[in-house]
């Protein structure tokens, strides 16, 4: 386990207790050190400590382990297409019916936003909260062509993200050579929905072209994970295993 290192800091201050009432308090000294965070700290836990969570990791434990579908095969998360970006990509596109009563144009995801790999097997819970950890919510977009093309500038200038409905063709250092939408060329002036987070939508992690979409539907409660959840458990029932693949979406084009 590497080491990291979490400074602890004491402040003594004169008087017994800080309030509002008591202005005159003022810090007359500092005290602090180093704790290494490592595998020591594992090795003599605190039984107190433990004894007192017991009962609340034993609660969470049992949701956690609930196993929610069957992952077909491993999926990868990756530049400049992975199977499991593809796949959360498709997720969002497929959500944006709800809004738009049909499937957005397009579907964004970072490849920052998914922190780990889906393991073949059982789906967990807990594997659902360790790929997509943070509260991200589906925003869909909608915006001209000409921005469109800039949308795809960023993700090119990154490496790839992971997307749905599009096709590009870039080279290593970031440059265009081809982008389609449904397969067909984009025109400048007509207008496309883009469904993604609410992260990407504010112009995060690159994609600074994003505000200036012209219309923003964001619902409440449309988190990435109870999407992604939703889908794996529809998957579930209808007694297909989870499964994606690579699809030429994003190609790095040697020249």
């Amino acid at each position: 386990m590497n080491k990291i290192t979490k400074n602890i800091v004491w402040v003594i201050f004169w008087g017994s207790s800080l309030t509002a009432c008591h202005p005159t308090y003022e810090v007359t000294k500092v005290v602090g050190k180093s704790v290494a965070i490592d595998s020591q700290l594992d090795a003599e836990p605190d039984s107190d400590a433990l004894a007192l969570l017991a009962p609340y990791k034993q609660k969470v434990d049992s949701v956690m382990q609930q196993v929610v579908g069957v992952a077909a095969h491993a999926m990868d998360r990756q530049r400049p297409e992975s199977p499991l970006s593809n796949l959360i990509a498709d997720v969002l596109r497929k959500a944006a019916v709800n809004i738009l009563s049909k499937e957005a144009d397009m579907g964004l995801v970072n490849i920052g936003g998914i922190r780990t790999s889906l393991n073949a097997g059982n789906i967990t819970i807990e594997n659902i909260y360790e790929i997509l950890p943070f509260e991200n919510s589906l925003c869909v977009l909608t915006l001209k062509g000409s921005v469109l093309k800039l949308l795809f500038e960023n993700i090119a200038a990154k490496g790839g993200e992971g997307v749905s409905g599009i096709q590009l063709d870039i080279t290593r250092n970031g440059k265009i050579l081809k982008a389609t939408v449904g397969g067909k060329p984009i025109e400048d002036e007509r207008y496309y929905t883009v469904a993604t987070i609410d992260y990407l939508a504010e112009g995060n992690d690159g994609m600074t072209v994003l505000p200036q979409a012209e219309i923003y539907d964001c619902p409440q409660g449309a988190t990435l994970r109870s999407l992604f959840m939703k889908y794996v458990e529809q998957e579930t029932e209808a007694g297909r295993k989870l499964t994606a693949h690579m699809e030429g979406r994003i190609r790095i084009i040697e020249q």
